[in-house]
């Protein structure tokens, strides 16, 4: 097999793809600087913007001791809520994960989990029972606030799902399944949305 040549140096077929490989992922990390945000990914699924970006509303709920709660964005802060059910098997392993990133005690985050699948506190609190969540703030949807929410702005598209909030209080995008938000690329993502105005 001949070889290519470049300015009198001999190139090989197999460092001819490594640098074509090289020159794909450039593109990636200059994309991150240029106001995408970085990468982060769970099993098949990876972190999807939404356009447009609307202003999440505010949620009227009901957390486990049956006291109704008014839940929405605040302002300068990042906000990731997180849609779950109680048939879910992956929701197993994203709610104590999301209980870990609440008690890392994250610089200006808020986490919501909403449970879609039933009203009954009794069956969400056994459910939870079995988790290791005591750090993380779940609701009920008992008065069917996420479930007209989701069908506009939270499409419900996979479980579990977290869509993220930024500073301005608007919806910026999704991730499905169980993503590591305590791994780099997960606070990567996060410092990315803090530092967006």
């Amino acid at each position: 097999m001949r070889k290519a040549t470049h300015e009198g140096v001999a190139l090989s077929r197999r460092s001819m793809l490594m640098a074509a490989a090289a020159s794909l992922a450039v593109p990636r990390v200059a994309r991150a600087q240029d106001g995408w945000p970085p990468v982060l990914e769970a099993g098949r699924s990876q972190f999807t913007l939404v356009r447009p970006r609307a202003v999440m509303p505010e949620l009227r709920l009901q957390d486990l001791h049956s006291r109704d709660a008014m839940v929405t964005a605040k302002p300068g802060r990042i906000t990731l809520v997180n849609f779950w059910a109680t048939w879910c098997a992956a929701c197993k392993l994203d709610l104590p994960m999301l209980a870990s990133l609440a008690a890392s005690r994250a610089d200006r985050l808020d986490i919501i989990a909403i449970c879609t699948d039933t009203k009954d506190l009794r069956k969400i609190r056994a459910f939870l029972g079995g988790l290791a969540v005591q750090n993380l703030a779940c609701y009920a949807d008992s008065y069917g606030a996420a479930a007209e929410g989701s069908a506009a702005m939270f499409p419900l598209v996979g479980m579990p799902i977290t869509y993220l909030v930024g500073t301005s209080s608007r919806v910026e995008g999704y991730i499905m399944g169980a993503p590591d938000w305590l791994s780099p690329a997960g606070a990567r993502l996060l410092q990315f949305y803090r530092e967006q105005g």
